[in-house]
C-alpha cells in the first residue's frame, strides 16, 4: 500500500501523458481551457498539450499526498518535501515555459539531491542515512551500513545520469519513449538494486542474527 502511495504521482503522471498522447486534439483543448493563464503566451500546440497535463497532474498529486499526510497527522519525511520541491519548480518551469526539457531533468535532480544528501550526512556529519532508515528492519555490522551508504550514493548519482542519456541522447525527441523509461525502465532497475542489496546483505544479516 505504501509502495502505491509513493507511486502516486508518478502514476498518475504516466496515465495522463498517455492518455493525452492518443487525444492530442481533446488534451489541447483541455490544457488551454484550465493552464492558459499558467503558460507563457498562453498557448501550446497539440503535441506539447499532454506533458503540460500529465505535470499539473502529477504537481496536484504531490501536493495531495502532503495534506493527506497532514490530514492524517502522519509524518512526512525529507524526501517527499524534496520531491514537492523539485516537482512544483521543474514542473512550473515546464508548463510556463511549455518546455518538457524542464520536467525530463527533475529525476536527474532529485536522484542527485538524494547522493549529495547521502553524502554530505555520511561524510561530513558522521550520519548514516540509510542506516537511520533501514535499521528498524535489519541489523548489520557498522562497517558493512558504511558500504550500504555508499552504494546508495553511487546508485542514485548514476540513475541521475542515466536518465539523461535516456532523455536527451537516446530517446531525444521521442517524450513518448522516455516516459516510458522514466516510469518502467527506471522502476525495474530499481527492483534490481533492491534484489542486489538484499542478496548481498542476507548473509550479514543471518551472521548477526
Amino acid at each position: 500500500m505504501k509502495l502505491l502511495f509513493d507511486l502516486f504521482p508518478v502514476i498518475l503522471f504516466f496515465l495522463v501523458y498517455k492518455l493525452g498522447d492518443g487525444n492530442q486534439e481533446a488534451a489541447h483543448a483541455l490544457a488551454i481551457q484550465y493552464m492558459g493563464g499558467l503558460i507563457s503566451g498562453g498557448n501550446v500546440s497539440p503535441a506539447q498539450s499532454p506533458i503540460m497535463l500529465a505535470t499539473a497532474v502529477a504537481i496536484v498529486a504531490t501536493v495531495l499526498q502532503i495534506i493527506y499526510l497532514r490530514a492524517r497527522k502522519r509524518p512526512i519525511d525529507g524526501a517527499l518535501w524534496l520531491s514537492l520541491g523539485v516537482i512544483v519548480v521543474m514542473g512550473g518551469a515546464t508548463i510556463y515555459f511549455h518546455d518538457e526539457n524542464f520536467i525530463k531533468w527533475k529525476p536527474t535532480i532529485l536522484y542527485w539531491a538524494f547522493a549529495v544528501a547521502l553524502f554530505v550526512s555520511q561524510f561530513g556529519f558522521r550520519q548514516n542515512l540509510m542506516r537511520k532508515l533501514m535499521e528498524k528492519q535489519i541489523k548489520l555490522p557498522d562497517e558493512v551500513w558504511g558500504r550500504v551508504g555508499l552504494a546508495w550514493m553511487v546508485f542514485f548519482a548514476a540513475i541521475g545520469v542515466l536518465n539523461l542519456v535516456m532523455a536527451f541522447v537516446v530517446f531525444a525527441g521521442n517524450t513518448s519513449a522516455w516516459v516510458n523509461f522514466k516510469v518502467f525502465g527506471i522502476t525495474a532497475i530499481f527492483f534490481v538494486f533492491f534484489l542486489g542489496q538484499a542478496m548481498m546483505l542476507s548473509k550479514h544479516i543471518q551472521e548477526d542474527a
